[in-house]
């Protein structure tokens, strides 16, 4: 009779035991990584920043790695949120941080990887037609020089986060 009662009771703890991660996933949704693919080209969890109000630009985040024998070369995107964007690149010299325009793209070197993250290669979204806002992803779309085109989803975290808020992990 006791095994009878603990049953239940048994059967509702290894059902809350499984649920429970679910729960805290369902949670963290923007801290979990996703990822596209396009050819022989992986692009993980691209994410961007939430805005203040009036601010004309943002900037794009992910990391493209290539598992080809050929290097490809990311040339143009878009964003639904921006009237365009730039590929863009960060430097610091002489303790002086410059920004510019990559108007020929980034290489993506044959069984390898770029990041683009704050302070180096990003994503810069101009004439900002939509701010992002926390917790609410936009399209956009990667254009490689010969794996093509690809849709992506930016997953947009807080204000001011850093890499490691939003995955876990550093590249």
């Amino acid at each position: 009779m006791l095994t009878s009662l603990l049953r239940p009771a048994a059967r509702a703890a290894a059902a809350l035991a499984l649920a429970a991660p679910l729960v805290v996933a369902a949670g963290q949704s923007s801290a979990i990584a996703h990822e596209f693919k396009v050819g022989n080209l992986q692009i993980k969890h691209p994410w961007s920043r939430a805005t203040p109000p009036g601010a004309k630009v943002a900037g794009g985040y992910f990391v493209i790695i290539n598992t080809g024998d050929t290097a490809d070369r990311l040339v143009s995107a878009t964003a639904d949120i921006a009237g365009r964007a730039e590929i863009h690149e960060m430097n610091e010299k002489d303790g002086v941080m410059t920004m510019r325009e990559l108007p020929g793209g980034v290489e993506i070197p044959a069984k390898g990887e770029v990041a683009f993250k704050p302070g180096s290669y990003h994503m810069m979204f101009l004439n900002l037609q939509k701010a992002p806002k926390q917790g609410e992803p936009f399209a956009g779309t990667l254009t490689f020089e010969k794996a093509g085109t690809v849709p992506v989803s930016y997953a947009v975290e807080a204000i001011g986060a850093s890499p490691t808020e939003k995955s876990g992990h550093q590249h």
